[in-house]
């Protein structure tokens, strides 16, 4: 080999730019990626971006959350996985495959691989339970026999066996999203998008709905992606979450992660009703300083989820010493992780502030100090 030629190969090694792929071998098994996408629109006074430099990769059979304020692109983006939204630029993925490419034919095919279900559940309200489902079937010019024996699998599914000759009309709310999940289930996709699917529900009937679409999940081993502005809705059913502001990524990872450490302010305001807010009695009752002998430290102890240990109450009583009273809290369970937080007071201690923070913080993932009560 000549100097020349030694010398172009080193130049070419030291110049190549290593596959993403490579570096994140995850990126080859996403079940939906985005590179780099973007998406304006023609507004009144110009061009108006909803997305821009949107990279996210889904896995297949994950339940995936995306949350943001209005207006953060939300619909936007999932509207782009069965291109009912064009990006302007960029790249969506199914199965590696750029979708963007797609002609007609190949987009109902794509849409028939991608079912979807509506806040507003879109049933025609002239036809009964079995004719709003059978429906997709009959234009896909599906046959009478397989249909009859699709229709009745899928309202059994969603339990809805005993409503087939009802309309829209004589059902619940719940019913009728029953309908709109058993609808979008027709041609058996490996993609389920759920645009803000229980927003129009009670509390009651949205338990009901997400204990179905977990099940669905992994009974069928669907991808469910789904937008929300319930932030109980990601904690109860997504594995991961998004969250978006004007169209960019500012946070994203396991649920857990997200709700028990958020970093951006958007996120934190996001999660904030699910939060304590301390009560206004014990606020006006707080004082920077110890005004008398017999002040007690109040403490808020934060637990993030970052071990899945599971932290006993003996053990930080004992650990901080003296009399400690419990004003507030809440702990529960995401992911296997125990999230949430503690405000506590402690008195008489035989330790000075700073040893009772430092000691805190063996049971807590953070230690806020809240001042001194009486």
């Amino acid at each position: 080999m000549t100097t020349a030629n030694a010398q172009r190969i080193q130049d070419e090694v030291a110049h190549a730019t290593v596959p993403p792929t490579a570096l994140h071998p995850d990126l080859n098994t996403a079940h939906v990626r985005f590179v780099g996408v973007g998406k304006t629109y023609n507004g009144q006074q110009g061009p108006v971006a909803a997305l821009e430099g949107i990279d996210l990769a889904i896995q297949r059979g994950e339940i995936f959350g995306i949350i943001g304020r209005s207006g953060a692109g939300k619909s936007s983006l999932i509207r782009t996985i069965n291109r009912l939204e064009q990006p302007s630029v960029g790249r969506v993925l199914i199965d590696q495959i750029d979708i963007g490419p797609f002609n007609q034919d190949r987009l109902v095919e794509l849409r028939r691989r991608i079912g979807m279900i509506f806040q507003h559940f879109n049933l025609m309200s002239a036809k009964t339970v079995w004719q709003n489902v059978e429906l997709p079937l009959k234009v896909a010019g599906v046959g009478k026999a397989l249909r009859q024996r699709k229709v009745t699998e899928l309202l059994e599914l969603v339990g809805l066996q005993d409503k087939h000759d009802a309309y829209p009309a004589q059902l619940s709310g719940g019913q009728k999203q029953r309908v709109g999940i058993a609808r979008a289930l027709v041609h058996d996709p490996e993609i389920l998008l759920c645009d803000e699917a229980t927003s129009a529900l009670d509390p009651e009937t949205t338990e009901s709905i997400l204990v179905l679409l977990k099940d669905i999940n992994q009974r069928l081993g669907l991808t469910v992606i789904l937008i929300t502005h319930e932030m109980s809705v990601i904690r109860d059913i997504c594995d991961r979450v998004v969250v978006l502001e004007r169209g960019r990524i500012i946070e994203q990872g396991p649920v857990w992660q997200v709700f028990g450490d958020p970093r951006h302010e958007v996120s934190k305001t996001l999660l904030a009703p699910l939060q304590h807010d301390l009560p206004q009695e014990l606020q006006a009752r707080l004082h920077k300083h110890p005004i008398s002998p017999n002040a007690a430290l109040a403490l808020r102890l934060r637990l993030t989820g970052n071990d899945d240990r599971a932290p006993e109450l003996s053990t930080l009583f004992s650990t901080l010493g003296g009399q400690v009273s419990l004003l507030q809290g809440g702990i529960e369970q995401i992911q296997g992780r125990t999230l949430g937080q503690l405000v506590v007071t402690v008195a008489n201690s035989p330790h000075d502030r700073d040893t009772l923070v430092n000691r805190a913080r063996q049971w807590a993932h953070q230690v806020e100090v809240l001042g001194y009560v009486v």
